[in-house]
This record gives C-alpha cells, sequence and structure tokens, in this order.
C-alpha cells in the first residue's frame, strides 16, 4: 500500500487537540504524504476543510485522533469506502484505537515502510422496517432496543427468518458485533467474542427473568427484532438514536463490506484485554 494522502477526524473537545493534530501533520508531511482534515474537525484547528465524502475518496489511509468513540463514528461512516483505518488514543481505555500517544511516530515509521498487520471486522447492517417504508442505519459496535421514558419495562421479540428465537421482557436489548463485545454487552454481562469473528451476540438489559442469558450466534442467521409491548428507542453505537414504533421491526444482517483496521506489528488482542482489563492481575 502506497501511502499519498491521510484523511483525519479529530475530536475536538479532547484537551491539547490543535497542538498534537499539527505535530502529527507534520509527522506524516515528513514522509512526503498529504493530510485532509474534515469540515467538522477543520474548525478546532483552523484547518481547511474537506468535505467528509470528498475524503473518503481521496484518502488512502484514515485516522481517528481521539478515543474508541472517534474510531467508532469514523468507521460507521466511512465502511462504503473500504479504506483502511487507524486510531490514535489521546482518551481513556482505547480497546480500538492501535497506538497511544507516545507510540504513533513509531507506528507511522512502520506504516511507511510497509509493516503493520491489517485486521478485519465485521459491520453490523440495520433496517428500520415501517409499514410502507424501510431506512438502513450501520453499527460497529452494537445496536441497542431499550424502553423509552413512558414505558417500565419492554417485551421485545427476536425471530431469524421466521423462526421464533426468544421473548425478551426487562429494560432492553444488545445486539453487539464482536468488535462490541467489549463495550456495553460487557458492561452488561455479556461474553467476549474474539474481534475478527463473525457473530452477533444478543445480551439482555436486567432481564425479569434470571433464565433470559446471553446468546451467541452466526451472522448467517439475519436476525428480526421487534417490540411487541410497546414503542421503543433504537440506539446505534451510542451515537444515533431513533424511535422504534409498537411492532415495527429492526433487520439485523452483516453488512457486505467489512471495516479494515491496522495495527502494529505486535498488536494482540489478548495483550490489549491484559492491559486494558487486567486480566492476571488480581491474585
Amino acid at each position: 500500500m502506497r501511502i499519498k494522502t491521510v484523511g483525519v477526524v479529530l475530536r475536538p473537545s479532547t484537551e491539547g487537540i490543535k497542538e498534537f493534530f499539527y505535530e502529527f501533520k507534520k509527522e506524516i508531511c515528513s514522509y512526503g504524504a498529504d493530510v485532509l482534515i474534515d469540515t467538522v474537525s477543520a474548525k478546532s484547528v483552523s484547518e481547511k476543510p474537506t468535505p467528509l465524502e470528498e475524503m473518503f475518496k481521496k484518502a488512502d489511509i484514515l485516522v481517528s485522533i481521539g478515543g474508541d468513540g472517534t474510531l467508532i463514528g469514523l468507521a460507521r461512516r466511512s465502511h462504503p469506502y473500504k479504506k483502511p483505518i487507524f486510531g490514535i488514543n489521546l482518551g481513556n481505555l482505547g480497546f480500538l484505537t492501535a497506538v497511544s500517544r507516545d507510540e504513533y511516530k513509531e507506528f507511522i515509521a512502520d506504516l511507511f515502510d510497509g509493516k503493520y498487520e491489517i485486521e478485519q471486522r465485521i459491520m453490523m447492517e440495520v433496517v428500520h422496517k415501517k409499514a410502507k417504508s424501510e431506512k438502513r442505519y450501520f453499527a460497529f459496535n452494537d445496536v441497542v432496543l431499550t424502553k423509552n421514558i413512558f414505558s417500565k419495562m419492554i417485551e421485545i421479540g427476536v425471530t431469524s427468518e421466521g423462526n421464533e428465537v426468544n421473548s425478551y421482557y426487562g429494560d432492553g436489548l444488545i445486539i453487539s458485533t464482536p468488535t462490541g463485545s467489549t463495550a456495553y454487552n460487557l458492561s452488561g454481562g455479556g461474553p467476549l467474542v474474539y474481534p475478527t469473528s463473525e457473530n452477533f451476540i444478543m445480551t439482555p438489559i436486567c432481564p425479569h427473568s434470571l433464565t433470559q442469558r446471553p446468546f451467541v450466534l452466526p451472522t448467517f442467521l439475519n436476525l428480526t427484532v421487534t417490540p411487541t409491548s410497546s414503542s421503543a428507542v433504537a440506539i446505534m453505537d451510542g451515537q444515533e438514536s431513533f424511535a422504534v414504533e409498537y411492532m415495527e421491526s429492526l433487520e439485523l444482517l452483516q453488512s457486505k463490506e467489512k471495516v479494515v483496521l491496522l495495527w502494529p506489528k505486535s498488536h494482540s488482542f489478548f495483550t490489549v484485554l491484559k492491559q486494558k482489563l487486567r486480566w492476571g492481575q488480581d491474585r
């Protein structure tokens, strides 16, 4: 992969983001590449903006500077363009960001030298089906179907190609990709799933019955999720939401395009778990 142009998305609220961006830009330019920055991010650093879709078309790789949320938003918006992504973590936990502030220069040198790992992860396509129309959304981490402020608990039916899978009664349901298994799914009691697997993980939120447990399913079993007791709210990656009326359905399937992430050669998911979740350090 020859890198001529790098597209950048920032988390504008990050302390010192302007100074870091210009340091990053100088580093990229030292390898003879150009840097483009989207319109929203450009406002926080007083840089010439490039419309988002134009940036996606022109860039050879995309970089998120901030935290996991910044990378997730970038992945969801850019995945039809099939551009590789890596993240620089200026936040706290950072499961998805490839490198920290202190590590990024070394990784950039390796990128331009062709020394990196490529990882492909699934994206979830969510089709909101109404009586006379439908609308498509995408989620990299998860879609959460939960009660609105007017209901105490909600009942959610899940089917697969006409076959009943389960019915959940409680505060809602998390349907996660393997990438999202370390996010809301994990804090809700769901399992960790290896990130390049092709699975959906269903984890009930505070279920009324203790027999309702998390369920891991292959993505070829397209799922349909329906609020069967009242209207609900669907939340994509914690960043986008919309109302789902009583008996409207969400069809969940694996998107045709995968998200391509770039990692250092030394990257290991198990090392990340050990570092971020302190595995093996509580003895």
